[in-house]
């Protein structure tokens, strides 16, 4: 909170208490809707993102030049993003999402990375917003009456298997039946109680969920997403330049609008998934200190891995050749060591008389 929003607080007249009545409930917690904050205030810090390695972008040879403005620089082969870009953004796309929300909007929110895929439902159920997480069906949206029917028919499936309809069924057709079942719900399950189409929605990667921007970009609909390095920030409403790989950057960011949302429906959420600390404080630097470790964490566990390998092979050729020579050059393998010769056999003396020979 800035110092004239506490001089404001401070400002407004305090009522008396009232007198507090026998077994009264305790008081309900203030919503994130009453929260006071300044709008133009970063929603996160920069060391935050630090520690979620939001800065690790692609490698330079992977690399879309439309994420030029979002690159603060190249460090060991790999993008880092700058940001300071990505607090701005995060910024511009929380208030946007919470004012679409505020005014009765919908969300969707679509991941189908498996390491995205956890998160989307967790912080989706957490702000009650539609989620996809398994495969994105084409005509989601720009085919939606279609999608609408199949929606019907799980719940129909669903529906019979309560009332025990299934009981008076031939055991074949009900294997049938709940295999359809387990299909459509498989990937319906997210979407089944929308009626209409979200007002926006949230991608983790536009790279991947190609076919879910198209749709919503022919629909008009505003677009929220997490871009890469290599993804096409001109594509989507609203970019945030992060690292979309990483699961710890994508619960930040994912978890960051679902607050949004969240804070628009003026839910009560007794836990943020970040609140901005005034104390924490970082820079790029830090971002390209951070980098130079993780390279050199790298590099470690390469030597480690090779000095490995490389160990194995020796003992093998211990076993295989009696040595732990050098390794094949050139497809050759190295000479098996001398076999000692066999010793001489003792001349055998001559039976004497009387013996068996």
């Amino acid at each position: 909170m800035s110092d004239e929003e506490k001089k404001a607080v401070a400002a407004q007249p305090v009522a008396a208490p009232a007198p507090a009545a026998v077994n009264a409930a305790p008081a309900a917690q203030p919503t994130m809707a009453q929260v006071v904050r300044d709008p133009n205030a970063p929603i996160m810090t920069m060391k935050k993102l630090l520690e979620a390695g939001v800065h690790f972008g692609h490698q330079t040879r992977r690399w879309n030049p439309k994420m030029s403005k979002f690159i603060y620089g190249a460090r060991n082969g790999i993008y880092i993003i700058d940001l300071g870009k990505t607090i701005e953004r995060t910024n511009a796309s929380y208030n946007a999402l919470k004012a679409i929300v505020t005014e009765g909007g919908k969300v969707l929110i679509v991941g189908t990375k498996p390491q995205a895929q956890q998160i989307v439902i967790d912080e989706a159920v957490r702000s009650g917003s539609f989620y996809i997480t398994n495969r994105w069906l084409g005509g989601t949206l720009t085919n939606f009456r279609t999608i609408l029917g199949r929606i019907k028919y799980l719940r129909d499936l669903e529906g019979q298997q309560a009332d025990g309809t299934w009981d008076k069924l031939p055991k074949k057709e009900v294997a049938q039946l709940k295999k359809e079942q387990a299909k459509l719900a498989k990937n319906l399950e997210g979407i089944k109680e929308m009626r209409r189409l979200p007002n926006a929605i949230v991608v983790v990667d536009p790279t991947i969920e190609h076919n879910a921007v198209m749709e919503a970009r022919r629909l008009r609909i505003p677009v929220f997403a997490i871009c890469d390095t290599s993804d096409d920030p001109e594509l989507v409403d609203f970019p945030i330049p992060s690292n979309n790989d990483a699961a710890s950057a994508i619960k930040l960011l994912i978890g960051t609008l679902a607050d949004a949302i969240a804070e628009g429906k003026g839910n009560l959420v007794s836990e943020f998934a970040y609140t901005k600390d005034q104390g924490e404080e970082a820079t790029m630097a830090d971002a390209i200190r951070v980098a130079d470790i993780a390279n050199e964490q790298r590099k470690a566990a390469l030597r480690a891995a090779r000095k490995e390998r490389e160990e194995r092979y020796q003992k093998m050729q211990a076993e295989r050749y009696g040595h732990s020579g050098p390794r094949p050059v050139d497809g050759v393998k190295p000479a098996a060591a001398p076999v000692a010769a066999k010793p001489a056999e003792a001349p055998v003396a001559p039976a004497a008389q009387g013996e068996k020979k």
